[in-house]
């Protein structure tokens, strides 16, 4: 007897369909399975068969073949193990064929018949959707999937369970989309003492999706002002919210749970390797710029990060995606990311202290920040310099404005933009280009005098010219002004111009 039903593979945050076929031939006793298994999955049949013996049932003293179509698909993850085992079930007529002929399924099967959660389960319930099938999976990704709902999504706790609700004798409900808790109240913007210039570049990174580049000595507050950048930034939208956890489910980061609504914010070590960074490795799996898509990647110590590694950044920011291409793999996953870069003025960091800096200035300076290629320096669209705290400041009470405050201004920045690119691609100011960008970007006379003046005296590029009106336009977002003016201009030129004398 044939039964068939129904999993996935995963092609970065695309699910492929596979379906599962179960044949029961006479012949030596012995199960195979075929169709590109990987080591988990070709170890899924000694799992299952754990767990048929634990719910007391004898897998027929005949060969069984099971096959995983298509069989030049390569499969991967211990996620094939309930399709399995539905497809067993059905075989040896436990579970009627058409019981499991309309149904996607997914998990990992532990020697007792648990279902266990695995990763995947969001894209799995869009590929069940497609199809106008059904899925199920375990108990703890219920939630996760159910916000696809364009189809029934049934949590399972263990393999009785499964046996009793396809048979109809205890039908389960369907599962309800859940929210991820919370994580506590991020540190505040009113905690940073000074630094007005940088906090107000964060802001304006912040509402336009801007990508950020901070210099100054160590301990002036770099790093504190980023930890704090998430504090004053939108939730997600519905479809930011999915689409951001497609690709956290896909590596298996999602919290269990359900999808959350607060955008992620990624700070990898500047010794990541190409791989962790743009993703790679055993299946392709998502790297940080991915991770952290619809939210911010920050990177201390920009320059120590190695230079070929930081050159894959370039494509991806102008794309907002970043495809991987390897022997056996080659996937697209989206990254549109706000890039909050941080770094010292040089290697011993203090090149304006006359005090404490090194024999070598000012070249060991221009060598330090010179790791960082003129392309991808052109990329930044805010270049700020964060000087050190006077002692005497540190002493006096916070009197900053607090995130919430902040994140009010940056909320209503983002609403504007939201109606105003409603039918386009574009979702920020950072994404404009082409005509969008003029309609919406173009100063007025005297803005436009402006910009063609520092055009012509730094040599301007074509991209820098382009990135000073994404962020005049969002200045003008923020002071609520429909058009673009000089002072949102002038504005915008200072923080592209603040780091060196030419562009």
């Amino acid at each position: 007897m044939l039964a068939r039903t129904y999993t996935v593979a995963f092609e970065g945050v695309d699910a492929r369909r596979v379906e599962v076929q179960c044949a029961v031939s006479p012949g030596m006793p012995a199960v195979s399975i075929v169709g590109l298994p990987d080591k988990a999955v070709s170890e899924a049949k000694e799992r299952v068969r754990a767990a048929f013996s634990a719910l007391s049932i004898a897998l027929p003293a005949k060969k069984v073949t099971l096959n995983l179509s298509p069989a030049n698909l390569p499969k991967e993850g211990s996620h094939y193990d309930l399709p399995i085992a539905l497809a067993l079930l059905s075989a040896i007529g436990i579970l009627p064929p058409e019981t499991i002929e309309t149904v996607f399924s997914l998990g990992e099967l532990s020697l007792d018949g648990t279902v266990v959660a695995v990763s995947g389960a969001l894209p799995a319930a869009v590929a069940a959707a497609e199809a106008d099938c059904a899925l199920l999976c375990p108990t703890a990704c219920g939630p996760e999937a159910a916000w696809v709902g364009a189809t029934t999504v049934t949590g399972v706790a263990d393999l009785g369970q499964v046996i009793k609700h396809l048979s109809g004798e205890r039908p389960l409900p369907p599962a309800e989309p859940g929210l991820a808790p919370e994580p506590p109240r991020g540190k505040d913007m009113a905690d940073v003492k000074g630094q007005e210039r940088a906090k107000r570049a964060l802001e304006i990174a912040a509402a336009g999706r801007h990508h950020t580049f901070l210099v100054g000595t160590p301990g002036s507050g770099k790093s504190m002002l980023a930890a704090r950048l998430p504090s004053i930034l939108p939730q997600m939208s519905a479809q930011e919210a999915l689409e951001t956890s497609m690709i956290h489910s896909v590596a298996g980061t999602l919290l269990e749970g359900g999808i959350s609504r607060v955008r992620p914010y990624c700070d990898p070590h500047h010794t990541a390797s190409m791989a962790a960074l743009t993703g790679g490795g055993k299946g392709a799996k998502p790297g940080q710029i991915s991770l952290a898509h619809n939210g911010v990647l920050f990177m201390d110590e920009f320059p120590e990060f190695n230079r070929t590694v930081l050159e894959t950044l370039r494509q991806p920011i102008e794309t907002g995606s970043v495809v991987i291409a390897r022997a056996n793999a080659h996937v697209r996953y989206p990254c549109r990311f706000l890039l909050l870069a941080a770094a010292n003025p040089c290697k011993c960091g203090y090149l304006s202290d006359p005090a404490r800096a090194c024999a070598k200035v000012p070249h060991c300076g221009t060598d330090y920040l010179g790791r960082i290629s003129g392309p991808l320096m052109d990329r930044f669209d805010l270049r700020v310099e964060v000087p050190p705290v006077a002692f005497s400041d540190l002493d006096l009470p916070a009197q900053g404005e607090s995130s919430a405050q902040i994140a009010a201004r940056v909320a209503r920045a983002r609403a504007l933009q939201s109606a105003r690119f409603e039918g386009t691609p574009a979702r920020t100011n950072a994404d404009l280009e082409g005509d969008l960008l003029d309609a919406v970007a173009s100063p007025d006379a005297e803005g436009r005098a402006l910009i063609g003046r520092v055009a012509e005296k730094f040599g301007l590029s074509a991209r820098g010219y382009h990135r000073v009106l994404r962020v005049a336009r969002t200045i003008a977002d923020l002071a609520g002004s429909e058009k673009v003016r000089s002072p949102h201009v002038a504005e915008a030129v200072s923080y592209r111009l603040a780091l060196s004398k030419e562009v």
